[in-house]
This record gives C-alpha cells, sequence and structure tokens, in this order.
C-alpha cells in the first residue's frame, strides 16, 4: 500500500513538477480544515509513515478551543498520532498564485487502527455494516450556499454582496432566476473550472430563494467516502473563489433571519451484488426494501438531529413551510418531507434524506443516513403511509428536537448513537457540543439586551 501511495505522488509531481508545497489537512468536527503545509519532503514523509497531528484535533471546539472534558487533551498528553493521506485526494491549487497543492488525510493510532474520533473513519465503520449484506450505496450530495459581502452590515450581521455584474445589493428572493446565474457566472464559472481541476463533479448549478444563494449538484456515485472528500473539497472550492473574487461564501445554515436557510441533502441508491438498484420500483409506496430503509431513516430522525444541526444557527432553519421537516415524515415527490422520494424512472428510484443543514459534516450526516437504512433493513420495520399535501397543516410522528439543548441531550442518550457511531465516538461528540452550548449560552447578546434592558 506504502508503494502505491508513493506511486500516486510521484505521478503528481510528474505532472505538476513546479509543485514546492502541500497543504495537508484534515477536517474536524465542524468540518474546519486543521493540518499543516508541507514542502516536498514533508509530502514524501506523510505519504511513508504519515503526518503527526494531536488527537485532540477531533477535541476542538468551532472556535479551535480543546473540549478538556474528552480526555484528549492534558489527560491524553495532547499526543500526536499519524495522519494518513486518503488516495485520490492529491489535487492541485488552481486558485494560488504560488504552485501548491493540497492532500487530505485521516487520523490513524500508531499502530494503524483508525482514530475513532475522526469522522471519516465513523462513516468507514458504518459503511461496512452496509456492505456486508452485500449493498453499495450510491450517493449524490447537494449543497446551498450563500455569498455574502466582505463588510458586515451596520448591526455585525451578514448582507448580501453586491452584484459582480450590476453592482446593486438585492434582497429580493427569485427561485431559479437566470438574471441571477448571470449576475455570478464569473464566480460560478471559476468554481466549476477549479472543481474539475480538484476532481470535484459539480454537475449544475442553479439560484435558490436567498439573495446570491445557490445550489451545487454533486455527481453521483458509488463510494461513499469519496464522495464525502469530494463535498469536503467542494466547501473549499467555494470559500475560496468567492474570496479571489471579493466575496465571502458561507456554508452556514441561516444567515438572514428572513431569507432561506440552506440544507445539505443526501441522494442514495443501494446496488446489490449484480449492480442493481434495490431500490428500483414503479410504486416505492408498496415496495417492501425501500418502505424499510425509509423506517429506518424515520425512527432514528430525532436521535441524530444534534448530527444533522449541529450548532444554534442550524434551529433556526427549522420553520413551518420553510422546506425543511419538523417530524419524521416521508413522501413522494414532496419537499416538506425529512425523507423524499424524488421523481424518477423505476431503474433509478432513490431516498433524498432533507434533514442536514449546510454546517453538517458530510461523513457523519451519510455515516448516520446508512445506521438507520441498515437497521431498516435488518429489522423489516415499517413507515407509516407517505405524506401528501401540505406537509406543515398534518401531522406526523413526534415533532423533531428544533432545540440545540434538546437535541444535544437526545443523542447523548441515544443508544442507536452508541451502536452505530460507537460509544467512544457519541461520547466524544457529545461532550464536544455540550461545551460549545455552554459557551454559546454564556454570551449577552444585543437582543436580549434590546428587548429586557430597559423595561425590568
Amino acid at each position: 500500500m506504502a508503494n502505491d501511495v508513493g506511486a500516486e505522488l510521484r505521478r503528481f509531481l510528474e505532472a505538476y513538477p513546479d509543485t514546492r508545497h502541500f497543504d495537508v489537512f484534515l477536517h474536524d468536527l465542524n468540518t474546519v480544515e486543521r493540518g499543516k503545509r508541507l514542502d516536498r519532503a514533508g509530502a514524501l514523509a506523510a505519504y511513508r509513515s504519515g503526518m503527526l497531528l494531536p488527537g485532540s484535533m477531533f477535541a476542538l471546539d468551532v472556535l479551535g478551543g480543546t473540549v478538556q472534558a474528552t480526555g484528549l487533551g492534558f489527560d491524553d498528553g495532547d499526543a500526536d498520532r499519524p495522519c494518513r493521506p486518503i488516495p485520490g485526494t492529491l489535487v492541485p491549487v488552481p486558485w494560488q498564485a504560488d504552485a501548491l497543492a493540497q492532500l487530505q488525510v485521516t487520523m490513524h493510532e500508531a499502530d494503524g487502527r483508525a482514530f475513532f474520533g475522526d469522522p471519516r473513519h465513523v462513516l468507514a465503520a458504518v459503511l461496512e455494516r452496509v456492505t456486508a449484506l452485500g449493498l453499495t450505496p450510491v450517493v449524490a450530495i447537494e449543497y446551498e450556499f450563500y455569498f455574502v459581502d466582505r463588510e458586515r452590515g451596520a448591526d455585525g450581521l451578514p448582507q448580501p454582496p453586491r452584484g459582480p455584474l450590476t453592482g446593486r445589493r438585492e434582497y429580493r428572493t427569485q427561485i431559479n432566476a437566470m438574471a441571477d446565474l448571470n449576475e455570478y457566472s464569473p464566480v460560478l464559472a471559476q468554481i466549476a473550472r477549479d472543481c474539475h481541476t480538484q476532481g470535484v463533479p459539480a454537475t449544475s448549478a442553479l439560484p435558490e430563494y436567498g439573495p446570491g444563494q445557490f445550489e451545487v449538484n454533486l455527481q453521483h456515485l458509488p463510494d461513499a467516502l469519496a464522495a464525502c472528500d469530494q463535498a469536503l473539497r467542494f466547501k473549499r472550492i467555494v470559500k475560496s473563489v468567492a474570496r479571489a473574487h471579493g466575496l465571502d461564501a458561507t456554508f452556514l445554515a441561516k444567515p438572514y433571519r428572513d431569507m432561506a436557510g440552506s440544507g445539505l441533502h443526501i441522494h442514495l441508491s443501494l446496488q446489490d451484488g449484480e449492480g442493481r438498484n434495490l431500490f428500483a420500483c414503479d410504486d416505492p409506496a408498496t415496495h417492501a426494501p425501500l418502505r424499510h430503509a425509509v423506517a429506518g431513516l424515520l425512527d432514528s430522525m430525532a436521535d441524530g438531529m444534534a448530527i444533522c444541526a449541529p450548532g444554534p444557527n442550524s434551529y433556526r432553519r427549522f420553520r413551518s413551510e420553510a422546506y425543511v421537516p419538523l417530524t419524521p415524515s416521508w413522501s413522494i415527490n414532496n419537499r416538506g418531507s425529512a425523507v423524499r422520494i424524488p421523481v424518477s424512472d423505476a431503474a433509478n428510484r432513490r431516498i433524498e434524506y432533507r434533514q442536514a443543514g449546510a454546517d453538517a459534516h458530510p461523513c457523519l450526516v451519510l455515516a448516520w443516513m446508512l445506521a438507520g437504512i441498515h437497521a431498516g433493513l435488518t429489522r423489516r420495520t415499517e413507515p407509516p403511509p407517505p405524506l401528501a399535501g401540505n406537509a406543515y397543516a398534518q401531522p406526523a410522528g413526534e415533532p423533531l428536537p428544533t432545540h440545540w439543548a434538546t437535541a444535544v441531550e437526545r443523542f447523548a442518550a441515544s443508544a442507536f448513537a452508541r451502536e452505530y457511531l460507537g460509544e467512544r465516538f457519541a461520547r466524544l461528540y457529545a461532550t464536544v457540543k455540550r461545551a460549545e452550548l455552554d459557551q454559546f449560552n454564556s454570551h449577552v447578546t444585543p437582543l436580549e439586551c434590546a428587548w429586557y434592558l430597559g423595561p425590568l
């Protein structure tokens, strides 16, 4: 294996001989990139024996502080562990003037075992349980995001950018407006070019409801791990290209109070050993494998809210008639449900999971999704009838926990999370999120002062 990955580095340097430095990084629990910039000798060493980073990379809160209660800080001596390259993720960085490359890595123990806190390993472990059934997930990821102005508004909050062509600052919402595509065409075109250069199969872009909001679809792939690697590269591309054009890009779930939120939607089907789609059918409501998979997703949905909505802003998305799920419901071609069966021919039948925000970690969301599907298929559970009509005007089971503290405690108590994600990881994730919650709640906000300072 070492010779193979060494060959990958040699082939890359033959294709890009001017490359002198490599950004080598992993993604923490909040998808923040953590790593080092290495020269050629350092990159070669990373391929041979791994790049050292402390295990506390996965004990960091969103501000970069180590949550000591995880046991990965002082209790662990802040011990280093080798981070090994992910094959296929060594790519050039086209938005940098210097000849620079980047490489994604995963953390391991010194003896080669997967480090329990790395979300990519969490996904790999759940994926093994699905493939043990003789099934291969085929995954496509959709991201929604906003371009925002580099300068904040007078209230300190994000504001829409001035259009690159017109110079106007738009506050309207125009779903699928071609004028918005034209307005941001140079930025989107460079994102598309850089996606191609970095092997990210972006297939389409469309304007969403909010000003400067777009959705980009990534091509379906019969490799769940690679699909998430590409999704994380895509986020880096979007943010980097936006900065090069004088903008910021954000995957914050709800940057504006009165505008649409941004989601991370995952489309998934399952191939059997003969390459046939397990979900292929004319009528999803009567097809047993699809119904079982949907039931598993719905049964586990509330426990996984803290995975799909990882921070306080995540819960701003969950409002009535905002195309986000408020209950664990499913439907055929209805975007108000948590699980949707999109329009397709019988052979291409798939599930769309609509719970997660754009701020969620794709490895963890997909791991949770596959865990639910595995449970549904193996336990042969049955879902309620698919809903029709206005999803927000009818009961569809217990409401999802749409408050951060409630969701974190639901996850912390979840036997399902411990079973599928591993007890150590479930405890780690809950500990970090509890620490973030405590820190967030300790702040005094301008709004509460405006509301309560005078009358009381």
